[in-house]
């Protein structure tokens, strides 16, 4: 028994740390809900066949990265490594023809074999959302601000947005033809990964992070120069239309994600916050997916996010506030100048969480941690803006309480009761006890 273990690449998640996961679902339900976006659940176990039609054969995903196995009907398996090409399963299979505009969404457990690290596992949850049957650039704009907005409502901070137009399938042919040619001239100058695509997907070439290969591509041909009059029409109205909203973004020519199926819009939301794992969110609209699944021509828009696992930083950093109409604000309700910001790196968290321990103990405060309990959401709330520097059900609630209170709360499972950091002050859990 005591070599059972969870396999690579797997986690299990406890009560204490299910409370910020919840905390973070239910934002995300209340946004999907208020933009009368309806679920949709299906199996995790789907035929491989889905996925290579689906997807396409030579992504890396289906290539590399699929759990497939035979079961016992001799039929090949694959637990699902994305979430879109099974909603248009479901929705071919079950009559997508009744009920052609659909807006949906779906949230669960994904599979990739990949190696594991921080914010990447083998088994990972996904948030996704899928506007069936919508095909004009409103419905891009619309998708693009949802998934802004639901980040933006986690407290997710240092959004950037990147985004590009892959065109249409005779404008992405026009392209592939020129691109091919100044492949097969600069080979030389490509890593290994990206001469193995040169046959089998071209395209994800232009995504490549190697730095040999990126440096060699700023003088390759641009898909968007290969535009049709109409393609770039829409490009353009895209843009405008985020400038209307001021959403700030960035384009990226060499943005094409990693999966065949996506046409036209193009996006991805990064976050400075979250350090090497910065992306949160990308998609893009995916017009000819449910035909070539062998449904009917349905166009398509949708994005797939790993909020969930991204949003699980090491802990929450209490920091003085330098802001003038802040400290007054606190003065006046007779709480403590200080804050409390979400910390997503551990080295930065234990250097600057040690400047913090300094100055609290320096003006004879308790410090004010709540690791667990405090979601990312609330991070803000609990004593620092000027606009809601305290929480509702702190209104009755003296300043000594609310510290006393939030600290003996989680003192079993915060960074006070880890012997890294007893060790560097000291401490013992019963120095921090009302």
């Amino acid at each position: 028994m005591n070599n059972l273990k969870n396999l690579r690449g797997t986690v299990d998640l406890f009560p204490d740390q299910l409370i910020k996961w919840q905390n973070v679902e239910k934002i995300v339900l209340e946004q999907l809900s208020r933009a009368s976006i309806k679920e949709i659940r299906t199996p995790i176990l789907e035929m491989t066949e889905l996925f290579i039609r689906g997807i396409g054969e030579g992504t890396d995903v289906v290539s590399k990265e699929m759990y497939t196995f035979l079961d016992r009907g001799e039929r090949s398996c694959t637990l699902r490594p994305e979430g879109t090409a099974s909603v248009a399963r479901a929705l071919i299979q079950n009559g997508i023809s009744s009920n052609p505009f659909q807006k949906l969404w779906y949230m669960g457990p994904m599979f990739r074999y990949e190696r594991p690290q921080a914010g990447r596992q083998r088994q990972f949850h996904q948030l996704g959302v899928e506007f069936i049957g919508h095909d004009s650039v409103r419905s891009d704009i619309e998708i693009i601000a949802l998934a802004w907005d639901i980040l933006g409502k986690l407290g997710i901070k240092e959004l950037n947005l990147e985004i590009n137009t892959l065109g249409d399938t005779n404008d992405r042919s026009i392209f592939q033809k020129s691109f091919l040619k100044w492949l097969e001239i600069n080979k030389d100058s490509l890593d290994l990964d990206s001469k193995n695509r040169i046959t089998k997907n071209p395209l994800r070439i232009l995504d490549s992070k190697n730095i040999q290969t990126k440096k060699a591509l700023e003088n390759a041909p641009r898909l968007v120069d290969f535009l049709s009059e109409k393609s770039h029409n829409r490009y353009l109205e895209l843009k405008k239309q985020l400038e209307i909203l001021k959403i700030p973004y960035v384009e990226n020519f060499n943005l094409v994600r990693g999966l065949d199926y996506y046409t036209h819009t193009a996006f991805e939301i990064t976050s400075g916050s979250l350090g090497s794992q910065a992306t949160v969110c990308g998609g893009g609209r995916y017009d000819d997916l449910i035909k070539q699944m062998g449904g009917p021509k349905t166009p398509a828009i949708g994005f797939l996010s790993k909020v969930v696992e991204k949003l699980n930083p090491h802990g929450y950093l209490i920091t003085y506030s330098s802001s003038a109409a802040v400290r007054k604000t606190l003065r006046n309700l007779g709480l403590e100048i200080f804050t409390i910001k979400p910390c997503f790196n551990e080295k930065t968290f234990w250097s600057q969480g040690t400047v913090a321990i300094r100055k609290l103990y320096k003006n004879k405060l308790e410090p004010n941690f709540n690791f667990e309990k405090l979601s990312v959401m609330e991070e803000e709330h609990l004593l620092t803006k000027a606009s809601t520097p305290y929480r509702d059900h702190d209104l009755n609630s003296s300043k000594d309480d609310i510290i006393k209170n939030r600290l003996n709360e989680q003192l079993s499972s915060n960074l006070l009761s880890t012997k890294k950091w007893r060790k560097k002050w000291g401490m013992t859990k019963s120095s921090f006890k009302s």
